[in-house]
């Protein structure tokens, strides 16, 4: 697995966490740090960056060099008004036309680019899963397309892009009656639930905030009544703030959204990227304001300026695994 590779796939529940929260994610990182690295990993399926795969996918990586320089690790950003930005984003994105829902048997592609803060080189990866989350498919190095069965992971908090779909249409277009059903979500409170690892139940507003950025990185089938309910509501969480000027791994500006949860314990800040114009998810940017040690290192695992970049490229609803759209 990649070094730091589990930093970027933080859950929904853990957007921006405190102490209590680090805990189970730093043992997991150290714990994959401390691996080899394999061709095959957790298929992306955001834009949640890139959110994390229904399950267990096959990607192929291809290490490139960047396509330009990389951005300097603290980029000159604009601080905007939250609100306005949101209520711009909720009255642009709910004019879009309604797409169909895909059928159980199609295929979602998508294809992305990781830059990790202890490498030079961008990543590109890409990555198939059935819609209903049986089945995942990806290139080898070989070159060659393998498809793999999903085996079922009781205890994990992820959904297959059915159930993503089939969970944002339960969900009420009035922002307040959103927040309000989204902070009670069993789902998000009750998992995801490891073996040996303690389960923390994060504060509403933390919860509230990660649930509705996975739910906006999502790039299935949104109703656009909903995105821009979504949107609505996101500005009705304390501490949400929005910078102009923050880029993706593949150097698109965009609009940064983080929250600040006033604890000042958290070691980076973690943007998500929304397109300037069309607020469609680009990607995410985890830059590192102080050095980062894990458990009693003496050197830091990730020193202050470093970052994590993602950036989503291409997603897609497929009819077969290795078609491209």
């Amino acid at each position: 697995m990649d070094d730091l590779r589990s930093l970027r796939e933080l859950r929904a529940v853990v957007p921006e966490p405190g102490e209590e929260w680090t805990v189970q994610e730093r043992r997991r990182l150290l714990r994959r740090m401390r691996t080899r690295r394999r061709g095959f990993g957790r298929a992306l399926l955001l834009a949640g960056a890139l959110a994390t795969a229904a399950a267990v996918a096959l990607v192929a990586v291809r290490p490139q060099p960047p396509a330009q320089p990389a951005p300097p690790a603290r980029p000159r950003t604009v601080q905007l008004d939250p609100d306005t930005v949101l209520a711009r984003a909720a009255d642009t994105v709910g004019r879009r036309e309604a797409g169909e829902a895909p059928l159980p048997t199609q295929w979602q592609y998508t294809r992305t680019l990781d830059k990790q803060p202890t490498r030079d080189t961008v990543e590109s990866r890409e990555s198939w899963i059935r819609y209903d989350g049986k089945q995942s498919a990806g290139f080898g190095e070989d070159g060659r397309l393998s498809v793999r069965d999903i085996p079922p992971d009781p205890g994990d908090d992820d959904l297959s892009p059915q159930q993503y779909d089939k969970k944002l249409r339960e969900l009420p277009t009035d922002p307040k009656r959103l927040l309000a059903k989204v902070t009670r979500d069993r789902h998000w409170i009750d998992y995801p639930r490891e073996e040996g690892v303690p389960h923390v139940v994060a504060p509403d507003a933390d919860r509230a905030y990660g649930v509705i950025m996975l739910y906006l990185s999502r790039y299935g089938v949104m109703p656009p009544k909903l995105e821009a309910a979504l949107f609505e509501a996101l500005a009705l969480i304390p501490g949400v703030r929005v910078e102009q000027g923050v880029t993706d791994a593949a150097g698109r500006g965009g609009l940064g959204v983080w929250r600040d949860t006033g604890r000042g314990d958290v070691p980076y800040r973690r943007y998500h990227i929304l397109d300037p114009r069309t607020y469609r998810y680009l990607g995410e940017r985890t830059v590192w304001l102080r050095d980062e040690y894990f458990f009693d290192d003496k050197e830091p695992s990730v020193r202050e300026g470093a970052v994590w970049a993602t950036a989503l490229l291409t997603s897609v609803i497929v009819n077969r695994p290795g078609q491209r759209g």
